[in-house]
């Protein structure tokens, strides 16, 4: 396998997601914060919110249209650039990606267009139903994506086909809503509340800087603050959750998130730390240059699986194998489950040649391993033990930004309120320039949320059963290099664009917006 061809491949997936990634929780978070500025319009009828609801919903139709660009060459690459994790599992990952573009997609593209072109055509009420279900749909359109990104996390609801060498969708109710599924939905979306809460709040503190729309700016504050306040707590308690589903279902993720290798009862958890670039799993150093534990003595043990004293195994216990598992059972080293790997891939090739010589028999007892090993059938494909661990240091630091930023978005949202609904904003200064420099803040979060689900799952496309080495297309490398470079011109046109036409928008306030 060309080495080359899977990094350029998972280069430019990981470009078009990032940049997709840009958009769709500005969308989730402004989409209810106009909804609600609309349905405060039609239950008091005044026409200030009607012109403050038409101001956002304009940064909302730019930031959606781009949105649904980079969302369609996402999901095109899936056939382009990873055709072989297409064909194998195909028939279960495709189930949520269709409902996404049948039900929600179209449920949201039928609204969207009764909310910009009907407020003069229709009655108040149905506009707002209209822009509630555009919302809605946009969220709904999430949903099954994230249903379709949790499976990759946490494969439900199949068996694998011996016959067809394909994994085949069996329960499609395990699919929607698995545990990992809901959590990582309402994870995410609450964390779109936080990102369109700061959005607001920071453009509102741009025109109490420059001393305009000082009206304009306390209303969409009062209520962008408390979808700020709301979106951030639930972020905290489901992020609680996700880290559970990790510890459970992904413990090498977890180990990479805190930089453990050697785990144990009562373990720790990280507040701060830098770690060393040059640490191998297999070495005795120190994987900290320095740290600071949070002062609660187990507190990641705790987070994890509830208990301080429950055992959390870190890099090289998973690997080494040996410790207690939390269901009763003995954790297998490495080498153990690639040796069960490789029986199920045998098993798998005496069963076909059973098959093609018609030999009931062997295609039974076959047909049996293949069951047996089917947990371990990824490690297979892994050669050595370094490739079952992900980036260590991407996914540590991107998990101690988003916590630590999270934290912060905590005090900034109640501080916000607090000075708004004191109508003492608009002479603090130093608050209304944190406001700005909080976008991007918010962003980084986002961001760094998606790179802790992607990066820390790594080497698997689908966990412990498909590695991205065996995922991708058979295509020349240098195709995914000029596509690459050539994604990258035109996300960042876009891009560019967008914060233009925004920008423009911002300038021009909403006192000029029609009537």
């Amino acid at each position: 396998m060309d080495l080359s061809l899977i990094d350029w491949s998972r280069a430019q997936f990981a470009l078009t997601a990032m940049f997709h990634w840009l958009f769709v929780p500005l969308t989730l978070g402004l989409g209810l914060i106009m909804a609600i500025y609309e349905t405060i319009y039609v239950r008091t009828g005044d026409e200030k919110w009607k012109k403050l609801t038409k101001f956002w919903m304009k940064l909302f139709g730019v930031n959606f249209a781009i949105g649904v660009a980079t969302g369609i060459i996402l999901e095109f690459e899936f056939g382009t650039n990873w055709s072989n994790y297409s064909y194998f599992v195909g028939d279960i990952f495709g189930a949520p990606l269709a409902i996404e573009g049948i039900l929600a997609f179209f449920l949201e593209a039928t609204f969207i267009g009764v909310m910009y072109f009907g407020w003069e055509k229709f009655g108040k009420r149905f506009h707002l139903a209209s822009t509630w279900l555009a919302v809605i749909g946009a969220t709904l359109s999430a949903w099954w994506i994230l249903v379709a990104n949790a499976w990759m996390q946490y494969p439900a609801g199949m068996d694998f086909n011996p016959d067809t060498a394909r994994n085949e969708l069996t329960d499609f109710m395990a699919v929607a809503f698995s545990p990992v599924a809901i959590n990582k939905i309402f994870h995410t979306v609450t964390s779109s509340w936080v990102l369109g809460a700061a959005f607001v709040v920071g453009i509102c503190g741009w025109y109490l800087l420059k001393r305009r729309e000082l009206e304009f700016s306390r209303r969409s504050i009062k209520v962008a603050a408390i979808v700020g306040i709301v979106g951030v707590l639930l972020a905290a308690h489901t992020g609680h959750g996700s880290a559970q589903k990790v510890a459970k279902h992904q413990p090498m993720k977890l180990a990479a998130m805190e930089g453990l290798y050697r785990g144990g009862s009562q373990a720790d958890l990280v507040a701060i730390g830098v770690l060393r670039p040059d640490k191998q799993y297999d070495d005795e150093k120190d994987p900290f240059l320095f740290k600071i534990d949070v002062p609660l003595k187990g507190f990641l043990s705790w987070v994890s699986f509830g208990s301080a004293d429950a055992f959390v195994p870190g890099i090289n216990d998973i690997i080494e194998g040996g410790y207690p598992m939390h269901d009763g059972s003995t954790a297998l080293s490495f080498d153990e489950r690639v040796e069960r790997g490789k029986t199920a891939q045998q098993a798998l090739r005496d069963y076909r040649k059973a098959m093609k010589e018609n030999d009931e028999a062997s295609k039974i007892a076959n047909k049996t391993l293949l069951d047996e090993n089917m947990n371990h059938f990824g490690y297979g494909f892994l050669k050595d033990a370094k490739e079952s661990i992900p980036p260590v240091g991407i996914t540590f630091y991107s998990f101690h930004i988003m916590v630590l930023l999270g934290m912060y978005f905590i005090a900034f949202f109640v501080i916000i309120w607090f000075f708004n609904h004191k109508d003492m904003l608009s002479k603090m200064r130093w608050i209304q320039f944190i406001a700005v420099v909080s976008i991007p803040l918010a962003y980084i979060t986002s961001e760094a949320g998606w790179v802790i689900a992607e990066v820390g799952r790594q080497p698997w496309t689908i966990q412990d059963v498909l590695p991205a080495s065996y995922s991708v297309s058979n295509i020349p490398t240098a195709s995914v290099k000029t596509t690459f470079f050539v994604f990258l011109a035109v996300f960042t046109a876009l891009f560019i664009a967008e914060i233009k036409i925004m920008l423009r928008a911002i300038k021009n306030g909403p006192s000029y917006d029609e009537n």
